[in-house]
């Protein structure tokens, strides 16, 4: 088994997540294919991760399956934005960790 690891990525855990479901318990070369043809930015950054699981192991993307793909919140960049008559209002950018293991297929 292998694991990795990307922390504090710069994208909204909620629409990460709908990709890792999408990709968990799928083999890693045929996740990475389906990740290819995704629009979504996370679903770029998740094959990043993907990618590095596998090679972390020294496997090849063919013989491993993803266990788990688990994307957990980070903290939130808080900055504001110029309102009416003189107030602020708060704008919350989320972060997201994202955590990959794959194992071998038996």
């Amino acid at each position: 088994m292998s694991k990795a690891v990307l922390k504090f990525i710069r994208l909204s855990p909620t629409k990460a997540r709908l990709i890792a479901k999408e990709i968990q318990g799928m083999n890693a070369e045929e996740a990475l294919a389906k990740l290819e043809f995704m629009p979504n930015k996370a679903a770029r950054v998740i094959a990043k991760v993907v990618a590095s699981a596998v090679a972390n192991g020294g496997y090849d993307a063919n013989e491993v399956v993803i266990t788990s793909c688990r994307i957990d919140r980070g903290p939130y960049l808080k900055r504001f934005r110029p309102r009416a008559r003189g107030m602020a209002s708060r704008i919350q950018k989320p972060t997201a960790h994202i955590f990959v293991e794959v194992e071998k297929e038996s």
